[in-house]
């Protein structure tokens, strides 16, 4: 008999934790899969978006050199999926920038030949030269923070359910379970079948059970709070859906700044590189117009483009989750008070108080293992703590640490299938308060603009050039010192 009520007892204490731990669970997997959905799709869209526009505004042009741009969002997403341990986004930028930059002089310039060594000194001067104007810096900003910051979310979002998870398999203790069973079955052997504990008894009971679990609180708070302010860079600055919804029109801004200075550009390269062969398959009687890469971009109707992706949009989901975000705060602490409510208990003094029907008279102990030593109804070994909830504990922390960097604009490599960088941080280097005080950096004129503080990930000075020249042939080092020597006028 005592054996059938210890499982029972088991079981009663089981069902009211695991119930709550399940509508957790699924609130924030169903939040996870919102968010990584709308990202998803929302990619998906922006590569549909540019495909369709630049097949209407350039046509053949655009088709016979469309893979770059698929290349470029493969890359986009595959970033997205797996961080920096796959894709260093900063160079997988720098490469799209340069090999646009190649075809397009190209195609201005089809009535020369250029060599690999010529293509060579007309990249490693793109800087200086800035042929399509500031958008790549812009949209290498915007592209970091918003990615960084996307994908970090997203990971947060995962990880709640896990969590709670992996805490819902520790099993209560032999000394929890006899106080459960002293307390909902004890009255039973008095013949009062339908007495109730009182409130402050089973509070001591639950949180003498529930303890290592409280214990997961404050990082778990720490967790959310950090989350919350990722939510907020969502909103504002590192928002997802302003980069990429326009994305398109942002490539073809660059490519018109390439096309309406396309002779300033030239003139500037063939100064500093020298002067390219003729090309000999390039007929006289044939203008460069006639030949050369002259589709113009029509702006975009925003009546005519997506407004959501997954059906929503990144406010909307924002806007919810954290309104759930909030609602999960002190979870663990308050579980002990959310159990000992409503049914469970008698209220007043008629109540069951582990030896009789009466004023329960102890101290309500406080939360946490290190609260147990005095508890006067479970016998708690404070010197044990569950190494499963102190392994979640761990997680808790670590993810809080790779949120704080994305909401600065740095990415922690945070892949757990793929050796990562060990821990090193790269972005645009983004403290708050001062991301939100350089409007220049954000092309899609949010309601009240804001400008962050960069810092340089890759250094991209001409000296870095001049050093990198060096290594090149005595034709390339003549062609730099030219380069060197134009370099007021460069700028």
């Amino acid at each position: 008999m005592e054996e059938k009520l210890s499982q029972q007892s088991h079981t009663d204490l089981k069902a009211p934790v695991s119930q709550l731990s399940t509508n957790l669970q699924s609130t924030f997997k169903q939040r996870h899969s919102h968010f990584d959905q709308f990202f998803r799709e929302l990619l998906d869209n922006a590569e549909q978006s540019l495909n369709s526009m630049f097949v209407r505004t350039y046509g053949m042009m655009y088709v016979q050199n469309a893979e770059l741009f698929k290349n470029f969002f493969q890359a986009l997403k595959r970033y997205y999926l797996s961080g920096s341990a796959a894709v260093n986004l900063d160079s997988m930028l720098s490469d799209f920038w340069a090999d646009l930059l190649e075809r397009m002089f190209r195609l201005v310039n089809v009535q020369y030949e250029f060599s690999d060594a010529y293509m060579e000194c007309v990249i490693r001067h793109t800087e200086q030269l800035q042929p399509f104007g500031d958008v790549p810096r812009k949209l290498r900003l915007q592209l970091t923070r918003a990615f960084v910051a996307a994908r970090t979310f997203t990971r947060g979002l995962a990880l709640m359910p896990e969590v709670v998870n992996k805490v819902s398999t520790v099993s209560a203790s032999p000394s929890c379970v006899r106080a459960a069973m002293k307390m909902l079955y004890c009255p039973y052997c008095s013949g009062q079948v339908a007495l109730k504990p009182c409130q402050n008894y089973c509070l001591n009971v639950m949180r003498g059970c529930l303890a290592n679990q409280a214990d997961l609180d404050t990082e778990w708070n720490n967790f959310l709070d950090a989350m919350l302010g990722l939510a907020d860079r969502l909103e504002g600055p590192f928002n997802f859906e302003s980069v990429m919804d326009p994305i398109d029109v942002k490539i073809s801004d660059a490519i018109m700044n390439m096309q309406e200075n396309s002779m300033q550009v030239s003139q500037k390269v063939f100064q500093g590189c020298g002067q390219p062969k003729p090309s000999k398959a390039f007929r006289s009687r044939r203008s460069v117009k006639e030949t050369g890469f002259t589709g113009r971009f029509r702006p975009y109707s925003p009546d005519a483009r997506p407004t959501t992706a997954a059906g929503t949009s990144l406010d909307r989901l924002t806007t919810d989750v954290k309104k759930k975000l909030k609602h999960a705060k002190k979870f663990w602490s308050t579980l002990p008070d959310t159990v000992c409510a409503g049914e469970r208990i008698a209220p007043g003094d008629e109540c069951w108080n582990g030896t009789a029907r009466s004023r329960y008279e102890s101290v309500v102990i406080g939360n946490g293992l290190a609260n147990q030593v005095s508890n006067p109804d479970v016998d708690v070994d404070i010197t044990k703590p569950d190494i499963v909830i102190r392994s979640q504990i761990a997680a808790l922390k670590e993810m809080t640490s790779w949120l704080k960097a994305a909401h600065s604009g740095n990415d922690i490599s945070i892949d757990n299938d793929e050796d990562s960088s060990g821990g090193e941080e790269s972005g645009s280097g983004c403290d708050s308060p001062s991301c939100e005080t350089d409007p220049d950096i954000y092309f899609s004129t949010p309601p009240n603009p804001v400008k962050p503080k960069v810092n340089q990930v890759v250094d991209r000075s001409p000296s870095t050039d001049g050093a990198r020249m060096s290594q090149g042939s005595m034709a390339l080092a003549l062609c730099g010192l030219a380069l060197a020597l134009l370099a007021p006028h460069l700028r």
